[in-house]
């Protein structure tokens, strides 16, 4: 049972007064997306209620989190990055996007920056195969002053080593399944308590699979069967990816061993929010196909329907 008011969408003990067929679940979650290289305002109608920006101009971005006509939107701000780091030298990358961080003594203002803008987490980049990477002091100032100030940081790894690097310093997520390398099953379950991984599969090949598919999907299975989180995200903006739910991303979780329990837990979120996922027929085998059909619905949209 729900109730649906000015407030959201949330659970309730009351006398149902009205039955929407099917399934609802809250609002889907692409947990890695660029809104500022896409059209945001198709996500709803696509079937996306929620998303994770990864890296935009913080006074964009702010914006962003205010718009009742975008799915929920937290976002990180800016893409904190060694000086002349990626993405630094990206033609889609606007300047104010990148921070540099030359330092420790700069750490703490970079963050503060993007909190004050509104940011719910903090992105930093190690990418060693585009450029210089932040050094380990300066990597654990970024992410001890986000954790004093009560975000998490999510980090970008690509490059040999770059992975354990970002774990050693206390990072919170990986913005991709790791792709590079395949990662020691020591490091896996050292991480399987810790750190969650953004899945991204689909952005190697966009359904023709390379060796980074390969690499990024044996460590998603790996890790999720050392009790690792795995988390569904897209990239969105990266490539010739869907706007809206990707079947492809889902169906590449379930070759990597996801269960139909384990994918819904991977893109629903545990709690409602101002959005609902609703999906029109009850559950069935093919959970992939069963979640690339869910709309996302608006309070008012929903009670529109429940008049009806």
């Amino acid at each position: 049972m729900l109730e649906v008011d000015d407030r959201g969408i949330r659970r309730s003990a009351a006398t149902p007064t009205a039955h929407l067929p099917g399934t609802a679940l809250p609002g889907l979650r692409d947990a890695h997306v660029h809104l500022g290289l896409i059209d945001p305002t198709a996500l709803l109608a696509a079937g996306i209620g929620a998303v994770d920006d990864c890296g935009w101009d913080p006074d964009a971005a702010r914006t962003w989190a205010a718009d009742q006509h975008l799915p929920e939107v937290r976002f990180a701000g800016a893409f904190l990055t060694a000086p002349g780091g990626y993405p630094s030298d990206r033609d889609w990358a606007p300047t104010a996007s990148v921070l540099e961080v030359a330092g420790t003594d700069d750490a703490g203002a970079a963050v503060q920056r993007q909190l004050d803008a509104g940011a719910s987490f903090i992105k930093v980049t190690l990418n060693a195969a585009a450029g210089p990477v932040l050094d380990d002091a300066t990597l654990c100032a970024i992410v001890g002053e986000a954790h004093s100030r009560g975000l998490g940081v999510t980090a970008h790894v690509e490059g040999a080593g770059q992975a354990e690097r970002a774990f050693s310093a206390g990072v919170d997520r990986f913005a991709h399944a790791p792709f590079t390398e395949r990662l020691s099953d020591d490091l896996l379950s050292a991480m399987a308590d810790n750190v969650s991984w953004v899945s991204t599969l689909d952005i190697h090949g966009w359904g023709e699979p390379t060796t980074a598919f390969d690499i990024a999907s044996d460590n998603v299975r790996h890790f999720r069967d050392l009790g690792g989180r795995v988390v569904y995200g897209t990239d969105l903006g990266n490539g010739p990816l869907p706007v809206g739910i990707n079947h492809r991303e889902l169906s590449a979780l379930t070759e990597a061993g996801f269960g139909g329990d384990q994918l819904v837990a991977a893109i629903a979120p545990a709690r409602f929010g101002r959005i609902l996922s609703h999906l029109a027929d009850d559950r069935h085998a093919d959970t992939a196909a069963w979640l690339a059909g869910a709309s996302a619905i608006t309070p008012d949209q929903l009670l529109e329907r429940l008049a009806q």
